[in-house]
C-alpha cells in the first residue's frame, strides 16, 4: 500500500462519503442496489502460446506495434516455420498468427481482459483512463473506493490489500460506514468484502467502542435488508453468529429473528445454529426465540424454517436444514 502522508482514519472515512455522494450524483440520484454477478478470478499473464511451439530466445528478432484504446504498444516478433509469434513484454502476453497482421490482431484481442480490468479500476478511483499499476501500490483512500468496483475480483484484491494493513487503524471507520451505506449502487459488493474482513473483527476494530459500532452496523444491515444480492445479508448473520460470537453480537443476532426484513430474519434463523455451537450457554434462549418465530412469523416458509432449526439445535444436530428461497427471488 502506498503511504499517504498524515492521512487519518477520519480522513479516509470522509473521503469515502465524498466518493459515494459523487457517484450517486453522477447516477442521477439512483440508489437502487445492483445485483452483481459472481466473482470471476482474474489470472494474468495468460499461458504463453510460444512455449507450446518451443520458440527459442534467439527467434525473437523482429519488431512491431499494435494500437489499443489510444495507446501504442511495442511487440517483439518471432518468424518461424510454424507461424509468426508476437510478444508484448509490457503485459507478459504473446500470440500467434499465420501473418503478422493476424498475430497482432490476436495479441490485441487477448489483452482486452486486462484492459477491461484496468479501465474498471480507473473508473472507480476517478482516473480518466486505464490504471496500469498494481493494486498494492494504491493509497488507503483509493483502496476503500475499489471495494465498490463493479469487477468483483478487483474489489476482492482491494480487500486482500486492506487486510494486510488491518492493524494500522486507517480503515475501521470507513469499513463501518460501508456497512451503513444505502446509497452507492454497488454497495453489496463492498459490504460483502467488509463482512469478510470483519470475520476477524478485532484486527480492524481494536476497541470495544469500535467493535460495538461494527456489530450495530451489521445488525442494521440485516434489519433493513430488501435484497440478498451477493449473499451479503446471509453472510452478515454468519459473521455475527459464526465468527464474532461475543455477547453483543449474540444479542444483535437474536434480535434480528424478529427484524422487519424477511431476508434479515432468514439470515438470523440460519446463523443462530452456528451461534449455538460457539456459545452453547445460549442454546435455551435460541430455541425459545426460534419456536416463537415458528409460531408467529408472517412468512410461512420462515415459520417452517425456524421450527426445523429449533429442532436441530435442541437435538444438538451436526447439520441443519437448508434455508428457504422466497417467491420473489431467483
Amino acid at each position: 500500500m502506498k503511504s499517504a502522508e498524515a492521512v487519518s482514519s477520519a480522513e479516509v472515512a470522509a473521503a469515502l462519503d465524498e466518493f459515494i455522494a459523487a457517484v450517486v450524483d453522477a447516477a442521477g440520484g439512483d440508489t437502487s442496489p445492483i445485483r452483481p454477478s459472481h466473482r470471476i478470478p482474474f489470472h494474468w499473464p495468460p499461458h504463453p502460446i510460444s512455449s507450446d511451439y518451443h520458440v527459442l530466445a534467439s527467434d525473437w528478432t523482429g519488431r512491431a506495434t499494435f494500437e489499443a484504446h489510444g495507446d501504442t504498444f511495442d511487440v517483439v516478433v518471432a518468424r518461424t516455420a510454424l507461424g509468426i509469434f508476437g510478444r508484448c513484454e509490457q503485459f507478459w502476453n504473446d500470440a500467434k498468427g499465420d501473418t503478422e497482421e493476424e498475430m497482432l490482431a490476436n495479441l490485441k484481442r487477448s489483452c482486452e481482459p486486462l484492459f477491461e480490468r484496468q479501465f474498471a479500476i480507473g473508473r472507480t478511483i476517478g482516473l480518466s483512463g486505464r490504471f496500469d499499476g498494481y493494486v498494492q501500490t494504491l493509497d488507503p483512500i483509493s483502496l476503500i473506493k475499489l471495494l465498490y468496483c463493479e469487477d468483483r475480483d478487483v474489489a476482492n484484491d482491494a480487500r486482500i490489500e486492506i487486510e494486510t494493513h488491518a492493524s494500522s487503524g486507517l480503515f475501521s471507520e470507513a469499513l463501518v460506514r460501508i456497512l451503513r451505506d444505502s446509497q452507492h449502487r454497488n454497495r453489496r459488493i463492498a459490504q460483502w468484502c467488509v463482512l469478510d474482513m470483519f470475520e476477524d473483527l478485532p484486527s480492524f476494530c481494536s476497541t470495544e467502542q469500535q467493535q460495538s459500532q461494527a456489530i450495530d452496523a451489521i445488525g442494521k444491515l440485516m434489519w433493513d435488508a430488501n435484497d440478498d444480492y451477493a449473499r451479503t445479508i446471509y453472510k452478515a448473520g454468519v459473521v455475527l453468529g459464526g465468527h464474532i460470537c461475543t455477547d453483543p453480537a449474540a444479542a444483535t443476532l437474536l434480535s434480528c429473528i424478529a427484524a422487519p426484513s424477511k431476508i434479515g430474519r432468514r439470515s438470523a434463523i440460519h446463523a443462530v445454529f452456528h451461534l449455538s455451537e460457539w456459545m452453547p450457554q445460549l442454546k435455551g434462549e435460541i430455541v425459545t426465540k426460534l419456536r416463537n418465530a415458528a409460531a408467529t412469523d408472517e412468512e410461512p416458509s420462515l415459520r417452517e424454517f425456524a421450527a426445523s432449526m429449533a429442532r436441530d439445535i435442541d437435538s444438538s444436530a451436526n447439520e441443519h436444514v437448508t434455508e428457504p428461497m422466497f417467491d420473489d427471488e431467483t
